[in-house]
């Protein structure tokens, strides 16, 4: 599919259907990120279905407990908690996990929303470009990671748990350099190095995050198919964030400007986390693999979609199991074991 700016305006100005709801009250939900914007307000609206339980992985403590404080006000759920999660230290991706699997405890509805927008090139302790390990590699790595318990979580309860990536249409504006990146030996070094990271190709960076999240949605809910969970990516459109807090001067009151013509709010962005998490609850094979945008599957971009597309993706998929394998001994094992799973 292709979606140019314009398209991508006029789905701004569609209006947002209202919230899906559901009943949560035996069901355990993970939102990261979920101090602010997109994750605070899905939240909400999940502790409103009367979660059994409802985990904020928060970076920060003061903020995450100051969002489950005003959570509990706002919606009388007792069932909030905060944990901690900081998405630029693969050391407490996995000590998240860990944490989570100890415990035993079921797990429903996974919402990976946390990301990071900048321009700037800075790398993470762990040596990887900042936005690149938030928005795709910790990210991947946590969902890896927890998934083997939502299928578990299946297997004993029933149902379909999911697994949400929070995506972008800005998707569609970009695509990466096949020669540079696809072909590299491993497409992530590439991406990460500084060589690779110019002012230009740092300009169009959070783009390609986004672009990163389509396909690793796509081959995670391909190595999950016989299985009951359910993978899918979201558009939340453009709304009010913290996702510019970098700007400065000039950019600074561009997006003002932008923001006030276009921008939906963060509610409205919260709504369509939660329409992939719990909507068509009727069909919920309907969202395997999908993008959502608007309460409906959109295909993605054509450089997704097609043969190539199909091509860049396994290598793309290749690429990133090598290298969380790095990380975590356990992802080679974890790959094996849910691609060998039968419903």
């Amino acid at each position: 599919m292709k979606k140019s700016m314009f398209g991508i305006i006029g789905d701004q100005y569609t209006r947002v259907p209202p919230v899906s709801t559901t009943d949560l009250s035996t069901q355990t939900v993970i939102v990261v990120g979920a101090n602010t914007g997109l994750g605070f307000e899905a939240a909400k609206h999940f502790a409103r279905m009367n979660p059994g339980r409802l985990v904020l992985a928060c970076r920060s403590k003061e903020k995450g407990a100051a969002a489950a404080y005003k959570i509990r006000e706002e919606t009388r759920c007792q069932t909030v908690e905060l944990q901690l999660l900081d998405l630029s230290k693969f050391s407490s991706v996995i000590a998240f996990a860990d944490n989570f699997l100890r415990d035993g405890s079921r797990l429903d509805l996974l919402v990976a929303n946390a990301a990071v927008s900048t321009m700037n090139y800075k790398t993470t302790d762990d040596g990887w470009e900042e936005s690149l390990q938030v928005n795709n590699l910790s990210t991947s790595l946590l969902c890896l990671l927890l998934a083997p318990r939502m299928v578990e979580t299946a297997q004993k309860f029933g149902g379909r748990p999911r697994i949400v990536v929070v995506a972008s249409e800005v998707h569609y504006l970009t695509s990466l350099d096949d020669a540079q990146v696809i072909d590299a030996t491993s497409s992530f070094q590439v991406l990460s190095s500084k060589e690779f990271c110019t002012p230009r190709k740092m300009s169009v960076r959070y783009l390609d995050t986004k672009l990163l999240n389509v396909f690793f949605t796509r081959s995670l809910a391909s190595l999950l198919k016989d299985t009951p969970v359910v993978v899918n990516s979201v558009n939340p459109g453009f709304c009010y964030s913290d996702l510019a807090r970098e700007l400065t001067g000039i950019g600074l009151v561009f997006m003002w400007i932008i923001r006030k013509i276009f921008a939906r709010t963060a509610e409205e962005g919260g709504r369509q986390l939660v329409y992939a998490a719990v909507g068509s609850s009727e069909d919920p094979g309907h969202l395997e693999g999908a993008y959502v945008n608007l309460h409906k599957v959109d295909e993605p971009s054509d450089y997704v979609l097609g043969d190539e597309g199909m091509r860049r993706q396994n290598k793309l998929w290749a690429d990133l199991v090598r290298e969380l394998s790095k990380v975590d001994g356990r992802i080679p094992s974890i790959v094996r074991d849910l691609g060998s799973q039968s419903q």
